[in-house]
C-alpha cells in the first residue's frame, strides 16, 4: 500500500510553508475517498512568492550564470525526477486517477523537458546587424524576469516541467500555481530545485483557488510573463488581467481535434492511434483525437474496430494497473466525469448513436466507460464542444474537401491529423488543416523537440521545441557609434 503524507505545503523562497487560505482536500479519483490535504495559498502568499522570484532575478544569481552552468542545473532537476520515479509515480496515480504506467510515462516526459531545455540553454544567441563602417550593432536575448505559470490538472507534472524548464534555462525566476485537483506531486519540483542547487526564489510553488491565488498571480504587477494551459474562459480572463499590466502571455486553451481517415489508410495501424489518441489519460488531453472523420466506404469497418478496442479496455483504479496495456483509469473528478456523461446523453438526444459506453461505471470512483458515438453530424454540440474525456465522435465524409471543411469547422485549432497512403493527399491536407500541429499517419507524432500550440480559440504562443524559448526572452538591441580612426 502506498503511503501518502497527510499534509503537503507550498514552497516559497526556498522554504516550505503553510497557506494563508487554510487547507484544501485532495481526493483519490480511483476511489472517491479523501487522499491528503494541501496548503492553500491566498493573495498574500502570491505576493511573497513573486517578491522572492523578483529578488532572485534582480540578484543575478540565476540570470548571470554562464548558460552552460544554468543548463546543468536544469538538467539536474530532470535527473532528480528520474531518481525518484518509484516514489512519485504512485502518488501521481492516486491524486490524478491515471494508471500507474501512465504516471511513469508522465514523469519520464517531465524529466525529458529538463534534459532538452537544459541542453538548449547555451544555444540561444543574438546576432550582429551591419550598419556600415561607423557602427557596431548587435542584439542580446534577455529573460523577462518573473514568469508566472498556471498549470492544468490533466498532466500536473509534465505541464509544469514544460514551462518551468524553458523559463529556468533562459534565466527567469518562476512562480507556479498548481492545479487544485492534483497538486501534491508538484512538491518534487521544489525538492529537485534544492537538489540541483538552484538559488533561493528561482522556483516557487503554490496551490490556490483560481479565483483567488490564480487571479492574484495573473494580475500581479511584479510578474513579467504568464504561461497558462486550461479553458478558454479562464484563459480569456488571464489575458485580460495581463493586458492591464502589458504582460505577454502564452495560452494553450484546448481543442476539438480531428483525424481524417481516408479509404487508403492503414486501418490496423490507425486503431493503435485511436487507443493513444482518445483513451490515454481517460481522454483528458487537450490534443486528444476527439473526432474521427472517416470516408464513407470504410466507415462501418472503422467503427467496428474502434468499438471493439473500447470494449476491450479494462477500466478501474490506476494504482491497480501498473503495467502498460489495454486499460484506463478514472477521470480526475466526479464533476468532470458527470459533465462528460451528460454531454454523451445530450448527443443522443440530438440524434447521435452510442455504439458503446457513455455511462459512469457502477463502482466507487469517477469512471466513465470508453465511449464511441456514431451518426454524429458537424452541427451537433458533441462535434464542436470539448468533452475532455474518453469520448470519441465519428463523422462521415465522401470528398476530400468535405473532410477538410468538417475538420476546420470548430473554433479550435490545436492539432489535426490525416491518415492516408497518398503522399500528395497528405501534404495537401497538412496545408489545409487549420491547426498548430498536423500529424500524418501517427497521432502524437513528434516530441519535446517539436513546437506545439494553437490557432483560433486554442490559444497563442508555442510550447515545446526551440520556438518555446522565445516566449521567455526579449530582444535588446545595442547600437554603438564607433569613433573616427
Amino acid at each position: 500500500m502506498v503511503e501518502v503524507a497527510p499534509y503537503w505545503q507550498n514552497y516559497i523562497d526556498g522554504s516550505f510553508a503553510d497557506g494563508g487560505a487554510g487547507r484544501l482536500a485532495v481526493d483519490d479519483p480511483g476511489t472517491g475517498e479523501a487522499l491528503a490535504e494541501q496548503a492553500l495559498a491566498d493573495a498574500g502568499d502570491v505576493d511573497r512568492a513573486v517578491a522572492a522570484a523578483r529578488r532572485c532575478h534582480e540578484s543575478g544569481a540565476l540570470r548571470d550564470l554562464r548558460p552552460v552552468e544554468r543548463g546543468r542545473l536544469v538538467r539536474a532537476m530532470g535527473d532528480y525526477l528520474l531518481e525518484k520515479i518509484d516514489e512519485i509515480a504512485p502518488i501521481l496515480t492516486l491524486e490524478s486517477g491515471k494508471p500507474l504506467w501512465e504516471a511513469r510515462i508522465e514523469i519520464e516526459g517531465a524529466a525529458r523537458y529538463f534534459e532538452y531545455y537544459g541542453n538548449q540553454a547555451e544555444t540561444l544567441e543574438g546576432r550582429s546587424i551591419p550598419l556600415g563602417a561607423g557602427y557596431f550593432d548587435f542584439t542580446v536575448l534577455e529573460p523577462y524576469g518573473v514568469s508566472a505559470q498556471i498549470i492544468p490538472w490533466n498532466y500536473p507534472l509534465e505541464m509544469t516541467a514544460r514551462s518551468l524548464s524553458a523559463a529556468l534555462a533562459t534565466g527567469n525566476a518562476c512562480v507556479i500555481k498548481t492545479p487544485e485537483l492534483d497538486p501534491l506531486t508538484n512538491r518534487y519540483f521544489a525538492l529537485a530545485a534544492e537538489a540541483a542547487g538552484l538559488p533561493r526564489g528561482a522556483v516557487n510553488i503554490l496551490c490556490g483557488h483560481g479565483h483567488e491565488a490564480g487571479a492574484a498571480l495573473s494580475a500581479h504587477p511584479g510578474v513579467n510573463q504568464i504561461v497558462f494551459t486550461g479553458s478558454v474562459p479562464t484563459g480569456t480572463a488571464i489575458a485580460g488581467a495581463a493586458a492591464k499590466n502589458v504582460v505577454p502571455c502564452v495560452l494553450e486553451l484546448g481543442g476539438k481535434s480531428a483525424a481524417i481517415v481516408h479509404d487508403d489508410a492503414d486501418i490496423d495501424t490507425f486503431m493503435g492511434d485511436v487507443r493513444w489518441g482518445i483513451y490515454f489519460n481517460a481522454g483528458q488531453v487537450c490534443s486528444a483525437m476527439s473526432r474521427v472523420i472517416v470516408h464513407e466506404s470504410i466507415h462501418d469497418r472503422v467503427v467496428e474496430g474502434i468499438v471493439s478496442l473500447a470494449r476491450d479496455l479494462s477500466v478501474g483504479p490506476g494504482i491497480e494497473r501498473p503495467d502498460f496495456g489495454a486499460n484506463m483509469g478514472a477521470m480526475v473528478s466526479e464533476r468532470q466525469r458527470d459533465r462528460a456523461a451528460e454531454m454523451c446523453s445530450a448527443a443522443q438526444r440530438e440524434g447521435a448513436v452510442t455504439a458503446t459506453g457513455g455511462r459512469p461505471l457502477n463502482r466507487p470512483g469517477w469512471f466513465l466507460e470508453p465511449t464511441v458515438l456514431t451518426n454524429v453530424t458537424p452541427d451537433m454540440a458533441i462535434a464542436n464542444d470539448e468533452v475532455f474525456g474518453p469520448v470519441l465522435s465519428v463523422l462521415k465524409f465522401s470528398r476530400d474537401d468535405e473532410a477538410i471543411a468538417i475538420a476546420n469547422g470548430t473554433p479550435y485549432g490545436l492539432v489535426g491529423g490525416v491518415f492516408t497512403g497518398d503522399l500528395d493527399r497528405a501534404t495537401r491536407a497538412a496545408k489545409q488543416i487549420r491547426a498548430g500541429q498536423v500529424f500524418v499517419n501517427e497521432w502524437y507524432a513528434g516530441g519535446v523537440e517539436t513546437p506545439f500550440g494553437g490557432y483560433g480559440r486554442s490559444g497563442y504562443g508555442r510550447e515545446k521545441g526551440r520556438e518555446a524559448l522565445l516566449n521567455y526572452v526579449q530582444t535588446k538591441n545595442v547600437a554603438i557609434r564607433l569613433g573616427a580612426n
